[in-house]
């Protein structure tokens, strides 16, 4: 398994562009399946966040609604066509898919805490450490 470690910037675009990818791939093989969107969106939040660097983790979670949002573009409907129709495909599945959304965020939530908790009590041992060593 890659251990990468990604920038801010670099989680933000690994995320939007494999949701991208992913919803084009969504929409080719599933017809724009919003369920086999939200269900692929899932790893990837997943992977986002424990693939940031550690100085970046509060990223994680700001990131992935934005690359939700981005990948929703190909899978959204637009309406009869035009910009119009197209923003409003677009806030109707934001709206709709909110529970994947609100979801994916949780898991990069949940991960980027424990990593942050365990990166703080491990510092916090070699802190001790080195005052028994004094």
């Amino acid at each position: 398994m890659p251990n990468p470690r990604l920038t801010g910037l670099g989680s933000g675009l690994f995320c939007s562009v494999t949701m991208f990818a992913l919803a084009c791939l969504d929409q080719l093989l599933f017809g724009a399946s919003m369920v086999v969107y939200g269900v692929l969106f899932l790893p990837v939040c997943a992977l986002t966040a424990v693939w940031v660097r550690r100085g970046d983790l509060a990223t994680a979670p700001v990131v992935v609604p934005i690359a939700f949002t981005f990948g929703l573009l190909p899978v959204a409907d637009d309406s009869g066509g035009g910009l119009g129709g197209r923003f409003m495909g677009l806030i109707t599945a934001l709206a709709l898919q909110a529970g994947w959304l609100y979801g994916g965020t949780l898991v990069a939530g949940l991960i980027v805490t424990v990593r942050k908790v365990r990166l703080m009590s491990r510092r916090a041992a070699q802190r001790r450490a080195a005052r028994r060593a004094v």
